[in-house]
């Protein structure tokens, strides 16, 4: 199977011309009945061989973190840190494989944040609630900065997600530092960050409309980084799982999935759907055994909301020109409702 990635790098490398790819694209586009966006593929698989490199590169990672942590904790990150730089080094940066350069960038990042969070461990094993925040911001900054220097030079597309993610808690972990009581006020901190990355996913989204870059798979994950968030903050800020809900927040909850699964239609993206889904499905379930139905009551909230989801991937599209036809001339700069109006790729894409 090819990717949308793969097909960039033969026109750049010059096996396959701009129009060979547009009358790729198209005769795909035309065999499925709806242009690619809708698909919203992804690049993780290559292989069954990126299965069995992923299983190899974890063992050796965890080896590798226990034999330095046995010395030292932050000499466990930094071999891990050094370790997923060095394999990338061939998997990603000349193999191309995806699911290892997924899990090497991630051991990468999370490397040079243990070996800052094991180094202050070491150094001050105990510091009140406001240097202890203030450390964290370094660890978040450096994490930060780690996924810069591996963005130039390996562009794997999670990389942007995980910087993105790695300032929004170097933000959150500085405000705590400034003001301690912000504690209390961790889920609207939470709910901005997730905002402002959906913010980001949606700059990178519009500067390809027809997702056939790599910026696609960028917004693809910055998306599925804000999802979690946005979705975890309000549902929280709203009490889901304070107590026993009762139906007026369960309610409010449906009324937020649907909300939610307007946008997810409008930008083509169904991250929100898939991030809110354990809430929704815990306000059904209170639902029904609000109305008596106590024994059944997983079972009926699995059915509506399987079916319903069911029954929106089947009718995506049509759903999705009718959400954006409503959206007016907002429209018109969204992800194409058709083949075609989709990007007629006169131009080589950009990385």
């Amino acid at each position: 199977m090819y990717s949308e990635s793969d097909i960039d790098g033969a026109i750049t490398a010059g096996a396959l011309s701009v129009e060979a790819a547009a009358a790729l694209r198209a005769h795909v586009a035309a065999g499925h009945g709806e242009p690619a966006v809708d698909e919203e593929h992804f690049r993780l698989l290559t292989g069954f061989n990126d299965i069995f490199v992923s299983i190899a590169v974890v063992l050796l990672l965890v080896a590798v973190a226990q034999i330095g942590m046995r010395i030292t904790p932050a000499l466990g990150g930094v071999l891990v840190a050094g370790a997923a730089w060095a394999l990338a080094e061939f998997f990603t940066a000349r193999r191309r494989m995806a699911l290892p350069s997924i899990l090497l960038l991630l051991a990468f990042v999370g490397g040079v944040a243990g070996a800052c969070a094991g180094l202050i461990e070491t150094v001050a094993p105990h510091v009140s609630d406001r240097l202890g925040a203030l450390a964290g911001a370094g660890v978040a900054l450096a994490a930060a900065l780690a996924a810069l220097l591996h963005w130039r030079r390996f562009m794997v597309p999670i990389t942007v997600a995980a910087g993105a993610a790695a300032v929004v808690a170097t933000v959150i972990a500085l405000a705590l530092a400034a003001i301690p009581a912000m504690r209390d006020a961790i889920y609207p901190l939470l709910l901005i960050g997730g905002l402002a990355v959906f913010a980001v996913a949606m700059r990178w989204d519009l500067s390809d409309r027809a997702r056939v870059t790599r910026r696609a798979d960028v917004a693809f994950w910055l998306h599925l980084v804000a999802a979690p968030m946005i979705a975890h903050a309000l549902f929280n800020l709203i009490g889901v799982f304070g107590a026993e809900i009762g139906v007026g927040v369960a309610i409010v909850v449906l009324a937020l999935y649907v909300a939610f699964g307007f946008v997810a239609l409008a930008i083509d993206r169904r991250a929100l759907l898939v991030s809110s889904l354990a809430y929704v499905l815990y306000a059904m379930y209170a639902l029904f055994r609000s109305a008596g139905a106590i024994e059944l009551s997983a079972a009926f909230t699995a059915f509506v909301i399987g079916s319903a989801l069911l029954c929106l991937s089947a009718f995506w599209h049509p759903i999705r020109r009718l959400v954006v036809g409503t959206l007016g001339g907002l429209g018109a700069r969204l992800p194409p409702i058709s083949a075609a109006d989709a990007h007629p790729w006169t131009e080589a894409p950009s990385a």
